[in-house]
């Protein structure tokens, strides 16, 4: 048996059928699947300990913080931070983006200043920025593309000037697949004086992340695209930012004292997390962490990387199909595909797919700049972990070839 054989058991979705069909899920870069051990957590903290965090003295309260700060605790090694007070814990990187984006902007970004980010990111790591911009009077300055896919370092360098007060880029961008080379920007521009967060939602799924060698100032993801619990999730900052910047979100558990006449506020992490957390959620992240640490053994990679090279083979070799992020080689992509098709409409071929009981992503992804940059409306995306095999691959690509020949 298999490694991937082996381990598909714990993850009771992989099981279903659809339309009568084995299910063959794709879309992992949206959400990947709960292994039982996360299913477990959860249930158990919502039926035995479902109790507010950090206030009572009863033991439900106890049980429930313990769960919540040992998972902060299993965050901070998984990552290598080097203080569990670095360690937020927010809804999603979409919330941590935000948090930075309001509190670093209120801290330290004033009239005629610059933030940078890449043509690749998320909405999640635009808008916020756009707004924060708006709201500060500062300019929004964009790091291109080229027509692989990979980032115009080159032009890095003239883009940040003495206005620019952070540079946000993703470390995998979730439609092209590739891993940017985070090490080398956070140290162009720590170079010139500039801090930059990293969006981490795809980098922390593939690749092993120490938040001390990267030396980023931020690092955001979030719990539901590594096996944890929807409504979870991470910001990693420096001690040295954290307590310079103020509270994103203020009221109970975040203060220290309050008064009518001024309040101040409780010491890192406290100061981010206000109001009752999703301590349930929250908990699931350790055994999370677990199963991702557990993904990363030989004979899983080993079977991520043959599939992946598979695909990557079938797609570019297929005069159909026109992939987007095409790497230089294959190391630097994860088993993430973005394409198109001439003449068949994305969703369409998402449509026919699923009847075939393959789940893809289809549209936009979430980077409408980047779609613009690629001048198409709309992308197939199929991404995969180490669960997926060499079986479901090859059928993709044979069901694939037949919703093609639906359509065009």
């Amino acid at each position: 048996m298999s490694a991937t054989d082996e381990i598909r058991p714990f993850f009771p979705a992989l099981s279903r059928k659809v339309y009568g069909k084995s299910l063959v899920y794709f879309d992992n870069a949206a959400t990947v699947q709960r292994p039982q051990s996360v299913i477990d957590s959860w249930n158990r903290i919502t039926r035995e300990s479902n109790a507010n965090i950090h206030r009572a003295v009863h033991l439900l309260a106890g049980e429930a913080t313990d769960a919540y700060e040992s998972s902060r605790d299993a965050v901070r090694d998984f990552i290598n931070a080097a203080a569990r007070e670095e360690i937020i814990f927010t809804s999603g990187a979409t919330a941590s983006i935000n948090l930075v984006a309001f509190s670093f902007g209120e801290a330290f970004v004033r009239d005629g200043d610059e933030v940078i980010v890449s043509e690749a990111e998320h909405h999640s790591d635009i808008v916020p920025w756009q707004m924060m911009c708006q709201r500060k009077g500062a300019v929004l300055k964009v790091l291109p593309v080229d027509d692989t896919g990979h980032l115009r370092l080159d032009m890095l360098d003239s883009l940040i000037t003495p206005r620019t007060r952070i540079v946000a880029v993703a470390h995998i961008s979730n439609v092209l697949g590739l891993i940017n080379p985070v090490r080398e920007i956070v140290s162009r521009c720590h170079s010139k004086g500039v801090p930059v967060l990293i969006d981490g939602a795809q980098g922390i799924v593939h690749q092993s992340v120490d938040v001390q060698d990267l030396d980023c100032d931020f690092y955001v993801f979030s719990g539901h695209k590594i096996f944890a619990a929807t409504g979870t999730g991470v910001l990693y900052g420096k001690k040295e930012w954290l307590e310079r910047m103020p509270p994103f979100m203020t009221g109970g558990e975040m203060v220290g004292t309050v008064r009518f006449s001024g309040t101040s506020f409780a010491p890192l992490p406290m100061k981010f997390e206000a109001g009752t957390q999703n301590f349930a959620g929250a908990a699931t992240l350790k055994p999370a962490i677990e199963t991702a640490l557990a993904f990363r053994s030989g004979r899983l990679r080993e079977n991520e990387e043959a599939v992946k090279s598979y695909l990557l083979d079938k797609l570019l070799n297929d005069n159909r199909i026109h992939l987007y992020g095409v790497p230089s080689s294959p190391e630097e992509k994860i088993p993430l595909f973005s394409f198109s098709v001439d003449g068949a409409h994305h969703e369409d071929l998402a449509l026919i797919l699923d009847k075939m009981g393959i789940a893809m992503r289809s549209g936009q992804m979430c980077a409408e700049p980047l779609m613009d940059r690629f001048g198409v409306t709309g992308m197939l995306r199929a991404s995969l972990v180490a669960y997926n095999t060499m079986e479901e691959a090859e059928y993709f690509i044979s069901s694939l070839d037949k919703a093609i020949k639906m359509l065009v």
